[in-house]
């Protein structure tokens, strides 16, 4: 893997730059087992982060079914 095409994926992907530059740290450092886990551990955040927004779509359709109710 190429160093700015893994940054360049890690900033589609919202990343912050301090987390870019961990990355880029074990990268630079041939460290990979040490990069493996962090981006793992970078996944998992985003895996945390989609389950508060399906958390956040499902508060937002009780409300739509409470209001929808409330109009018939």
């Amino acid at each position: 893997m190429e160093l700015n095409a893994m940054i360049g994926c890690l900033s589609e992907l919202g990343c912050t730059d301090e987390q870019k530059e961990t990355a880029m740290v074990f990268f630079e450092s041939g460290q990979i087992s040490e990069l493996v886990r962090y981006l793992k551990k970078c996944r998992c955040d985003l895996i945390d982060e989609m389950h508060e927004s399906q958390r956040k779509v499902d508060r937002m359709d009780y409300l739509i079914r409470k209001a929808e109710k409330e109009t018939v």
